[in-house]
């Protein structure tokens, strides 16, 4: 039996799994987020906790890490040439052999895509947009928050749903369905009582918060709300550009191109209408046609399907 190893690496928190040559998943472990960007011990102590997960993985399936093939790694912070090629040095100078190593967002192409090739749009807290094209080819868009025009993540779409209730209360602008929303979830009676609702959002339980928020939004859009509903095309705007400059710039062929949708704003909540947005304005944007996939599985078995595909011997 041949063993690999798929490792997901988040900002809160990294999977690692164990499969075999089947694509049997055979164990998984979850450790600490390894993203350097989010810690004080940057590349070093982020290929520490990777080190320790690989470890106590192999110690749980009865093996050591010198009876793997070969690890593939999706690793959210490694963005760009010199970040790869220091955390690479990393891993091998603490022992690691027979390894690669890419950003997260192209596991999740992996994952959803029935073939080798595809677009992944992933609409979390934050957004990314990446392509693997049928030559290999690796495009990666977004995700540098406002300076690359991010707007249709978790943390944007929170501040619009906050800032249209604001606009309605205190500047006196179009009314909004989700102030109803907000003042009876919350029992607020006054219009200051209402700004707490900033402290909440950026606490220790922010997370709920802003899940619902996103519910109170998204349910605006279905019920026909115009503030909410012209965001919402602007978000379907940005995202079908993104979708459409890799389809576009990338060789797909002259085929459908398929798009994996990832993250909880573009697969765990009920916003049909957004998404047939997205879809007809990419469409449109690309002259392609298009086929999403919601991603169901998780986004670590991406790594095991690249192996098998590029890697296995």
């Amino acid at each position: 039996m041949k063993y690999y190893i798929g490792v997901d690496g988040g900002g809160t928190k990294t999977a690692f799994a164990l499969f075999d040559e089947n694509k049997k998943m055979l164990a998984s472990v979850t450790g600490p987020g390894s993203n350097h960007e989010n810690l004080d011990t940057a590349f070093d102590g982020a290929s520490d906790i990777i080190m320790e997960g690989l470890r106590s993985l192999c110690e749980k399936a009865g093996i050591s890490l010198g009876d793997v093939s070969f690890t593939l790694m999706g690793l959210a912070g490694i963005d760009h040439e010199y970040q790869y090629d220091i955390m690479c040095d990393m891993l091998r100078k603490k022992g690691l052999e027979n390894f690669e190593v890419f950003n997260d967002g192209f596991i999740v192409v992996k994952a959803g895509a029935t073939g080798k090739s595809a677009i992944g749009y992933n609409c979390g807290t934050g957004v990314c947009c990446n392509g693997i094209d049928i030559d290999g080819k690796r495009m990666q868009l977004a995700g540098l928050g406002d300076f690359s025009g991010d707007i249709s993540g978790g943390g944007n779409i929170v501040i619009e749903a906050f800032r249209l209730v604001y606009n309605e209360l205190f500047l006196g602008l179009e009314k909004t369905l989700i102030t109803d929303m907000v003042n009876k979830e919350y029992g607020f009676k006054t219009r200051e009582e209402f700004l707490s609702l900033i402290e909440k959002i950026e606490g220790e339980n922010g997370g709920e918060y802003i899940r619902t928020m996103v519910g109170f939004f998204f349910e605006a859009v279905k019920q026909g709300d115009k503030p909410a509903t012209e965001y919402c095309e602007r978000m379907a705007t940005r995202g079908a550009q993104l979708i459409s400059a890799l389809a576009s710039q990338m060789n797909f062929g002259d085929g459908e191109v398929e798009v994996v949708l990832s993250g909880s704003i573009n697969v765990k909540l009920d916003n049909k209408l957004y998404l047939d947005m997205l879809l007809s304005k990419a469409e449109t944007m690309s002259g392609k046609k298009l086929k999403f996939i919601k991603l169901e599985a998780m986004p670590v078995t991406g790594c095991i399907n690249w192996i098998m595909q590029d890697y296995a011997k």
